[in-house]
């Protein structure tokens, strides 16, 4: 008779291992009354990003990737450097 396994094999965690909880973990973790959630952890940003879809050249994505984590904040900063001297007027 077949018996049913597991695909991957149980891994026991000492409870010992776990990270130390901390003021800074409390201080970012959700509240709730209840079951109702009053807040996120994680704060709101003054200025909040707007997600959209958009194209551009693989060459420029790729100059990008390469400077590795944090290209997609690093690519913002450059177009809003551009923005302080020219105006997106000037290519219609």
């Amino acid at each position: 008779m077949n018996e049913n396994k597991l695909v991957t094999p149980a891994v026991w965690n000492d409870p010992d291992d776990a990270p130390e909880l901390t003021d800074d973990f409390f201080e970012r973790a959700d509240e709730f009354q209840g079951s109702k959630l009053i807040r996120r952890g994680r704060p709101k940003a003054d200025q909040t990003k707007q997600a959209l879809t958009v194209r551009y050249d693989a060459d420029v994505i790729a100059a990008f990737k390469k400077t590795g984590r944090g290209w997609q904040t690093r690519m913002n900063l450059a177009l809003r450097d551009w923005l302080k001297t020219h105006s997106p007027q000037e290519y219609k």
